[in-house]
């Protein structure tokens, strides 16, 4: 059976999954990197960028299960590009070079179309305007039985959380304030959408936190 899950997704104490003026220069925006202090060093991570071994133990656990039996991905468009607006640069690609590391179709939600880019190693982008419902079966036809991923960012897990689409949120929680940024949880009532607690566990860099819906 197709979950929806969210994980890995890393947020600061008082609440925030990104920082302030994100950019190209500074894509996760001001103080951005420091919720990412428990991803950076893992083997999961090191070995999907850059094929370089790296950390294991908690961290590491969690960041490898979000890679697992995952079949189609969901981003929104800040995940994929920095611009907002009509699509002004047509050979921009992503983040992530000539070799993503999804590896499965991702669904890439925005409001202005845009034709399909297939990339190495099995990734294609598909640029969705109908909005998340849309997205979400096409995502859902993509997996093939497996599971989908919401990748953020924030404002996009938001979405799915309003309309209980979210099966289970991996949340890691960063020890740094913000301050300001991008608020994963503004307006979500998780308790009156079902959400409940299932798993928490610590590291010296994050307290993954596991939420499904009931």
């Amino acid at each position: 059976m197709t979950r929806v899950r969210v994980e890995s997704f890393s947020i600061s104490l008082d609440g925030f999954g990104a920082g302030l003026d994100q950019s190209l220069d500074n894509p996760l925006g001001i103080g951005g990197p420091d919720l990412h202090q428990w991803l950076f060093p893992t083997r999961t991570l090191q070995r999907a960028l850059f094929d370089k071994d790296g950390t294991t133990g908690v961290d590491d656990d969690f960041a490898a299960r979000g890679f697992q039996n995952v079949g189609a991905w969901i981003l929104g468009r800040n995940m994929f590009a920095p611009t907002r607006g009509p699509w002004s640069d047509m050979s921009w690609k992503g983040w992530w070079g000539d070799s993503p590391p999804y590896h499965v179709p991702v669904f890439v939600l925005t409001h202005h179309a845009r034709p399909p880019i297939e990339m190495q190693g099995g990734t294609t982008f598909h640029f969705v305007t109908e909005g998340i419902h849309e997205a979400l079966d096409r995502a859902r036809n993509a997996a093939s039985g497996k599971d989908v991923r919401i990748g953020g960012g924030a404002n996009t897990i938001r979405q799915y959380l309003r309309e209980r689409l979210i099966d289970e949120l991996h949340i890691a929680i960063s020890p740094v304030l913000l301050g300001r940024g991008e608020p994963l949880f503004e307006g979500i009532d998780l308790r009156a959408l079902g959400y409940e607690c299932v798993q928490s566990v610590a590291s010296e860099k994050a307290a993954h936190i596991v939420l499904r819906k009931g």
